[in-house]
């Protein structure tokens, strides 16, 4: 079960983690049972995730058979050592990260039009800098592609977020964490201390 404190249940928050990360992981399951976990890229334009690949492969046999699926994309920020706030104890070593879990089913696109919409948000997401010809289906440069490429979209039935963040620490043990990302100045330290005081009500209350 989800702890209660870590739920996240914004729209907007959701979907700007889901802009700002690239690739999540695709969860099938195959005839024999077993089920399949594909990290792939993807798009979310607030109502659909959507992915290409070809029309061959184990992937696309899971969904021609069953189209229920899973996806999840997630981001560590920082890892927490135990130290940071006892100094005997494993137990308080964690992780702080951002989560969303989809469930839903995988629907086949044809529509060339949706198609194009939806590479065009890959682009933008991709290569934000632009370099290249706007993607339509009337330019005779993108039309046999469009009808070659294999585009689906989850229709997604259940969303929940997880942002963990040391929502569930008092003081003193919230400024011990924070203090040691200080310290320490790794690569996401700073912004995830920005995050614990954006998400920990103790934080909130100072």
């Amino acid at each position: 079960m989800r702890r209660r404190e870590f739920g996240i249940t914004e729209d907007t928050e959701i979907r700007d983690f889901l802009q700002e990360m690239s690739f999540g992981f695709l969860g099938t399951v195959g005839e024999d049972g077993w089920s399949r976990v594909t990290p792939l890229n993807f798009v979310y334009d607030g109502e659909y995730f959507y992915f290409h690949g070809s029309l061959a492969g184990e992937k696309m046999k899971h969904l021609t058979r069953d189209s229920r699926v899973s996806f999840t994309v997630a981001k560590e920020y920082a890892i927490i050592p135990s130290y940071f706030t006892d100094p005997k104890m494993a137990c308080p070593a964690s992780a702080y990260f951002k989560s969303v879990m989809v469930r839903g089913r995988v629907e086949k696109v044809d529509d060339l039009e949706e198609k194009a919409r939806a590479f065009t948000l890959f682009m933008e997401k991709l290569q934000p800098e632009g370099g290249y010809a706007p993607i339509t289906p009337d330019d005779p440069a993108y039309a046999g592609e469009l009808k070659a490429v294999a585009l689906c979209r989850i229709v997604p039935e259940a969303i929940s977020a997880k942002f963990k963040f040391g929502q569930n620490l008092k003081e003193p043990k919230l400024s011990a964490v924070t203090s040691g990302l200080e310290q320490r100045g790794g690569e996401l330290d700073a912004e995830t201390i920005a995050l614990m005081k954006k998400y920990c009500p103790a934080h909130r209350e100072n």
